[in-house]
Formats: structure tokens, C-alpha cells, sequence
């Protein structure tokens, strides 16, 4: 009952109600982000969504346009406080976390929850166990177990491990433990950066392509 109807009519009084709040971030910060270098306000990308089916999640763009893919050796997206690829405003956006605001969107279009576990880019399907695709059985969210307790200081398989367990264990008990565990772990910073990105900088990977973004 909870995780088919309920979570939906939450989802959408949250995204009500957070909504305004992604409009006043949006007029503070996003002439900002286009000044920075003429690039777009939002970063556009698609994701692995509910059932395995992708959608495009919204955020506000943090990097430097065209910046390169650089991934840890894990295969995880690279992290690291001294990033060149990121915006002087983009570093004060990912810190409090104000640039996944515009993902309120994508609560009010269905695609995405308050919780649920981080969505994960298209080329991470190919990397899952058996047992991990579990996770798409629900909606991928904003915030989410991993997220509260780790943020980006685990490595990527044990990121999915964390996903699969709250798939499994899916309650508003553990929605509610997690929201406020949440605001904690943003309001302290804690686990901003991967320490895989800052202590292992030597094993990361450097792909090639460059990251796009759809609205360009």
C-alpha cells in the first residue's frame, strides 16, 4: 500500500512544496552559472529510472562546459575537492547540495522520488549483479539511504548494495529515518567528496568523450 499509493501522494506534496524553493535557487543562482561561461543553466542527463527504463534527470549545472568524463577506478564518477572541472559557483551548489533542486521536476513528472536510491547513468546497467537490478523496482529519488548515511564516501558496488537494501526494506518508517538523516548530513557537509577520488587519484580513469548535455 505504502510503496505503490502512498509514496506517490507524498512524492507530490513534497514536490509542491518544494517547488517555489527550486524557483527562488533558480533566480539566485542560475544567472550565475551562465555567466560563469556562457553554458547552459541546467545539466540535462539520462538515467537509469523505475523498471529499468531511462529518463532525462534535471540539475543545475555545476562543470564547466564540455568538461571530460573522468571515472575511479570503481567505474564511479570522479569526486575530488580539487576537481578543475568545476565551477567556483558549481563547488558551492554540490556542497549544499542546491544543485539537485531542479530534480523536483522530476518528482512532479513521475520520474523520479523524494527517497529511493541515486540514479545511476545507462552504462552501469552492464555492471549490476543479478541481485542488484533489484533496485529498479523503485522509483529512483533525490536523496536516499546511501545518500544519508554515506553520501559519496563509499565506493560504487557498495553504493549498490546500499540501493538494494532499501529496495528491499522499502517503508515510510525508513523514508522518514532517511529524510531527516538527510538534512543532517547536508546541513554538517559531511562526505561531500569520494575519498576514493582523494586518496586514489593515481588508479582513476580518464575516458575520452566528453560529457554532454542534451540542451546543448
Amino acid at each position: 500500500m505504502y510503496k505503490r499509493y502512498v509514496k506517490r501522494i507524498l512524492d507530490l506534496i513534497a514536490g509542491i512544496i518544494g517547488f517555489p524553493f527550486f524557483v527562488i535557487a533558480l533566480i539566485a543562482v542560475g544567472p550565475i552559472i551562465k555567466a560563469t561561461d556562457k553554458g547552459p543553466i541546467f545539466y540535462i542527463a539520462h538515467r537509469i529510472g523505475k523498471d529499468g527504463k531511462l529518463f532525462r534527470m534535471y540539475k543545475f549545472r555545476s562543470m564547466h562546459v564540455n568538461a571530460p568524463d573522468i571515472r575511479n577506478a570503481d567505474g564511479s564518477t570522479y569526486n575530488g575537492i580539487d576537481d578543475p572541472r568545476v565551477t567556483k559557483i558549481g563547488r558551492f551548489i554540490r556542497t549544499t547540495s542546491i544543485d539537485e533542486l531542479p530534480q523536483i521536476l522530476n518528482i512532479l513528472n513521475g520520474t523520479m522520488s523524494l527517497i529511493g536510491p541515486r540514479p545511476d547513468p545507462p552504462d552501469d546497467m552492464c555492471i549490476y549483479t543479478t541481485e542488484q537490478r533489484e533496485k529498479l523496482i523503485v522509483r529512483p529519488g533525490i536523496t536516499g539511504y546511501n545518500q544519508a548515511y554515506y553520501r559519496n564516501s563509499v565506493e560504487q558496488n557498495e553504493k549498490f548494495e546500499h540501493d538494494l537494501f532499501y529496495a528491499r526494506n522499502i517503508s515510510f518508517r525508513l523514508d522518514l529515518v532517511i529524510f531527516f538523516k538527510t538534512i543532517v548530513t547536508v546541513m554538517k557537509r559531511q562526505s561531500v567528496y569520494n575519498e576514493v577520488s582523494n586518496n586514489q587519484e593515481s588508479e582513476k580513469e580518464v575516458r575520452s568523450k566528453s560529457v554532454q548535455e542534451d540542451n546543448q
